[in-house]
């Protein structure tokens, strides 16, 4: 008489088989989250030595972050800041370019990327990659992306084309600060007293009030002979925004 067969030793078999398989899915999971959470560590650390000028801790946190999670766009992108910092353009540009192909539709990277295109003089390229940010529906701050643009142009000496995009910004997003001063300044370096001092005086009645704002119109006032609003400009500056910036320039500006 045979043996009967004990199939309960092969069910367990195969499922002892399954849980192994599950437990090391489990520990992969799991392994791969904490280098993840490690490489984005990694980043912050990274671009605080960055900002601190300390390039070689800087270099050392983005370089294991790379090692950690190389399919991270963060990481690259992170990375193409640090070889700016260290005059190597060619690999900057590559590590945009790599952060660009893991998340081509990411409005953040492509704006970052368009800044650096703008600094190195690839004006067309740099603009072309502005607009793309704006008429993404997932960025969420078009108006600054149209401001960047009129930044890059304006730099470029192509001012009417600065002009429109700032013009852009400023239908989107009527109280903007630095896209009013950007035209504003645009109008004034172009003899433009007016308009410049037009758009000064009606953001200043409407918004929030800005250093950068102030400044301006100071300027704008002195090259139109109006020394009373001028004056109205300066002590608003100082009494406002006495550590700043723009009040410093502006008592530069005086003792000159």
């Amino acid at each position: 008489m045979s043996t009967p067969i004990d199939r309960s030793l092969g069910c367990l078999a195969v499922l002892c088989a399954g849980l192994a398989l599950l437990a090391g899915c489990a520990t992969n999971a799991a392994q791969d989250k904490r280098n993840k959470d490690a490489a984005s560590y990694n980043v912050q650390l990274g671009l605080a030595y960055l900002n601190q000028g300390d390039l070689q801790q800087a270099k050392d946190k983005l370089d294991r972050a790379v090692k950690q999670n190389p399919d991270s766009a963060d990481v690259h992108s992170a990375r193409a800041y640090l070889f700016e910092h260290l005059n190597d353009p060619a690999q900057a540009d590559s590590e945009f370019r790599t952060a660009l192909r893991i998340a081509p539709h990411d409005p953040q990277i492509i704006n970052n990327y368009a800044v650096y295109l703008c600094q190195t003089g690839r004006t067309d390229e740099g603009v072309k990659r502005f607009l793309e940010s704006a008429r993404n529906a997932l960025y969420q701050t078009p108006w600054a992306a149209y401001t960047n643009a009129g930044v890059c142009l304006h730099a470029a000496k192509r001012d009417d084309e600065a002009r429109t995009n700032f013009q852009r910004a400023l239908q989107i997003r009527p109280n903007f600060p630095e896209a009013t001063y950007q035209l504003a300044n645009l109008e004034f370096a172009r003899g433009e007293l007016v308009p410049a001092r037009q758009r000064i005086d009606a953001y200043l009645g409407s918004f929030e009030e800005t250093p950068d704002l102030l400044l301006l119109g100071v300027r704008v006032a002195r090259a139109q002979g109006d020394k009373m609003a001028a004056q109205r400009y300066a002590r608003k500056l100082q009494l406002d925004f006495p550590s700043s910036d723009q009040a410093r320039a502006l008592a530069a500006l005086d003792r000159g």
